[in-house]
């Protein structure tokens, strides 16, 4: 069953049965399992099944759609613990993250069950006498998730059970190193009882199956979570045929600290804010804007907590930090650290770049910078690693200016016990999730979570508009006498 796509409630290999290996990034050396390489015409049928299936689905009431999926919940809830393993072995995050990850996870799916029995439309009063007039919210059809592989099983959850609530129907893509998380998320659904069609997963590149789904004119929406450019592209080719897309894409957040802030919250938040998950969120703290009376202390302070991170298998319970998941990332990040050394930052605390990284394996040591400057490609660009700038400013006038001057607005945040400078903050940073005295990367399921700038386009995942986002809006009106 492991390598095979989920069609049409069937589990089917790939086309000349194709398939691809997935390894752990912390030994590059053990296959997790093999995938089905999917070809266009895989994809194609899933699309063709999840247009088929659109009809009666949406024809079914609310109440029935949450029974399905709140049995896939309950599956859910019960397998925890096996998926948080395939997380950690596929993704290279610590055990303890990866039921973290679930555990989110089941808070969406919970919310977004709730959400979907509750459709809400309006009625307004309108000039004509005898006249009804109301909003009503409907299903789009067959839409296509493209999810990530840092939050491979979270992601999925955010996106497709909103889909699925509002009377959709789901051509799912797991990313490629993390396609075993995209299986068992499927695999709660068939065994749930989702009707045929209703739900389908194909595996494999980007270009056999995500590009088709996007560029398929039965595909009525499109929510994608991964980098910037892939972002880019997949709204070019969605114009074509007018198709609507939700794209939670790149960050570059920032943290203020000014000389007032509480300097052990300050410490702590972005310790885990910056090397959680190896630094991979796509709200990881990447950047920290300190004035500089404080900026001695907190690099002092930090460069300590980077000391106590222990490195390792995230399958061993003692370890800290797991790897950065694949060779290719690994390949990305040591290029940025090499580039931040090339421009002048210096690494704390006295970290050389030959130590940093091993062979065989995706392990990057936490790596902070500080002498940064903000043209460097380090303050600009986004890493995704465990990779953290240091920037030090007069004001905090020079701060809110520093912090803005990125292509980026995903997360932001700002430690400091002045009331004006905070809600000073808040009014003026650019971004879609902004925080005082909290973590850049803290969000709830029932607020809205996305970006703006180059973070994001289209509207928002979770809280309300998770769901909104899946349906087209519709006003009628009824003359009755």
């Amino acid at each position: 069953m492991q390598a095979c796509n989920y069609i049409q409630g069937q589990w089917k290999k790939a086309t000349g049965e194709k398939t691809f290996e997935q390894r752990n990034p912390a030994n590059l050396a053990e296959v997790t399992g093999e995938y089905a390489d999917s070809s266009q015409a895989d994809t194609l049928e899933a699309i063709a099944a999840a247009h088929e299936a659109f009809g009666p689905w949406r024809a079914k009431s609310p109440h029935e759609r949450q029974a399905v999926l709140k049995r896939a919940l309950q599956l859910i809830v019960e397998r925890r613990d096996q998926i948080a393993v395939t997380i950690t072995r596929e993704n290279g995050k610590t055990l303890a993250e990866s039921k973290g990850e679930i555990d989110s996870a089941i808070k969406e799916m919970d919310f977004q069950i709730a959400e979907g029995m509750r459709m809400i439309g309006k009625t307004i009063p309108v000039e004509i006498g005898g006249t009804l007039a109301y909003s009503t919210r409907e299903p789009r059809g067959a839409v296509g998730v493209i999810a990530p592989w840092n939050f491979p099983f979270n992601v999925p959850c955010r996106k497709c059970v909103p889909a699925l609530m509002a009377g959709n129907t789901v051509v799912f893509k797991p990313a490629s190193l993390t396609p075993g998380v995209g299986i068992e998320f499927t695999r709660a659904m068939a065994d749930a009882g989702i009707p045929k069609g209703v739900f389908n997963c194909v595996t494999g590149s980007g270009r056999n199956v995500g590009g088709v789904i996007v560029g398929d004119p039965r595909i009525k929406a499109i929510s994608f979570t991964g980098s910037t450019p892939v972002g880019k592209g997949i709204q070019k080719q969605a114009a074509d045929n007018l198709t609507p897309c939700q794209l939670e894409l790149g960050g570059k957040n920032p943290a203020i600290v000014l000389d007032d802030a509480d300097l052990d919250l300050a410490v702590a938040a972005i310790a885990k804010a910056a090397y959680a998950c190896a630094g991979q969120w796509c709200t990881s703290t990447s950047r920290v804007i300190a004035t500089k009376g404080i900026a001695p202390a907190l690099i002092a302070r930090l460069s300590a907590e980077i000391e106590k991170i222990q490195i390792g298998d995230g399958m061993d319970p003692k370890t800290g930090m797991g790897p950065v998941c694949g060779a290719e990332q690994k390949t990305n990040v040591m290029a940025y650290i090499r580039a931040g050394l090339a421009e002048g930052a210096k690494l704390q605390p006295g970290a050389d770049v030959a130590s940093l990284s091993t062979e065989g394996s995706c392990f990057i040591k936490p790596v902070m910078f500080t002498q940064v400057t903000p043209k460097m490609k380090i303050a600009q660009e986004e890493i995704f690693g465990p990779v953290l700038s240091v920037l030090t400013v007069d004001t905090f006038e020079d701060a809110m200016a520093l912090a803005n001057d990125v292509p980026f607005g995903l997360a932001s945040s700002i430690f400091t016990r002045n009331l004006s400078h905070a809600l000073t903050f808040m009014e003026n940073t650019h971004v879609g999730l902004a925080h005082v005295n909290i973590m850049s990367s803290y969000k709830e399921p029932q607020l809205e979570f996305g970006g703006v700038k180059e973070s994001g386009s289209g509207l928002p995942e979770a809280g309300t508009s998770g769901i909104h986002f899946f349906t087209e809006h519709k006003v009628c009106y009824v003359k009755y006498r």
